[in-house]
């Protein structure tokens, strides 16, 4: 079965969880303004996936698309062992939690008649492992362990694929950390670097363009000392290759252009002349990935 992760990772406001707030809750009612969402995609159903406080919450209105039939998350709630699970894992996770009234709720699961919403389960016992979400992105969502469970309720085969998207999410989501990470220390040092060249090379009164170009030469220089080629030269050798020389460049490749950076920049203060620090930079450059790539290196290295 072709499965696939739709990704729509944003910085966006969590507009009103439709629940209300009590002063003993450190969840209900205070979701920070920011988060992201993210989609994946389970038996043809799409599903989003939000984090609030750091935490993953499964939206259960979308997962209910899968069951067949006329069913509604009321008739999973009211059920006795949907309500013992979720009255332990806010035992173990809520100390807010108003076990209680809880107990009211779980005596009453036994009657014909009772039901309850996710709304009104959340108002009366403080719960954190299940939100109402009102406007956009609105429905019903659950923590992951709980939406776990929700998916054994729809089926069992659809609560093993989702749980196999969920983890590829989370790998995925590790995979762009890890390159956010390597771009923003790059981004570090080369304000570095740039401040560097701006108090020693740039002549007083010298045109945006005319600096622009000084930059340019000093980028160079350590895309030569790294890679061998300039960053021109590299776009006339990969035409088709979108971005530059340093996208495509290995974390350790990165981790070296860093340390670069900042000892050109040191170079540069010094008055070294742009073609010994080449020299020296390519020394350098060759000496750490000696270090960086070499399997006898008793530490761990990224790759």
């Amino acid at each position: 079965m072709d499965l696939k992760i739709k990704r729509n990772i944003q910085d966006s406001k969590l507009y009103g969880f439709d629940v209300q707030s009590n002063k003993k809750s450190n969840f209900v009612g205070q979701i920070k303004s920011q988060m992201y969402m993210s989609k994946i995609t389970v038996q043809n159903t799409e599903i989003n996936v939000i984090k609030v406080d750091g935490e993953d919450y499964i939206c259960l209105t979308d997962m209910l698309r899968a069951k067949d039939g006329d069913f509604f998350i009321t008739d999973w709630l009211r059920n006795r062992n949907t309500l013992e699970y979720i009255g332990i894992w806010e035992k173990v996770y809520n100390p807010n939690f108003n076990y209680g009234e809880f107990a009211t709720i779980r005596n009453q699961s036994g009657l014909n008649s009772f039901k309850i919403s996710v709304k009104e389960f959340v108002a009366r016992t403080n719960a954190i492992s299940v939100q109402a979400k009102a406007g956009r992105y609105g429905g019903t969502y659950a923590h992951k362990d709980i939406a776990f469970e929700f998916a054994m309720w729809i089926s069992p085969e659809f609560k093993i694929y989702i749980v196999k998207e969920f983890q590829r999410l989370k790998t995925e989501e590790q995979h762009l950390l890890g390159w956010s990470a390597k771009r923003e220390l790059s981004k570090i040092n080369y304000r570095i670097h740039t401040d560097a060249i701006k108090q020693n090379l740039i002549p007083v009164e010298v045109t945006s363009q005319q600096a622009s170009i000084i930059y340019a030469n000093e980028a160079d220089v350590l895309n030569v000392a790294m890679f061998g080629m300039t960053a021109k030269q590299w776009r006339e050798a990969n035409p088709k290759l979108k971005g530059n020389i340093r996208d495509y460049a290995t974390i350790n490749e990165l981790i070296c252009l860093s340390n670069m950076e900042n000892i050109n920049a040191v170079f540069i203060e010094q008055g070294i002349s742009q073609g010994e620090r080449l020299v020296k930079l390519n020394q350098i450059a060759i000496h750490q990935m000696k270090v960086l790539e070499s399997e006898d290196n008793d530490r761990k290295l990224l790759k």
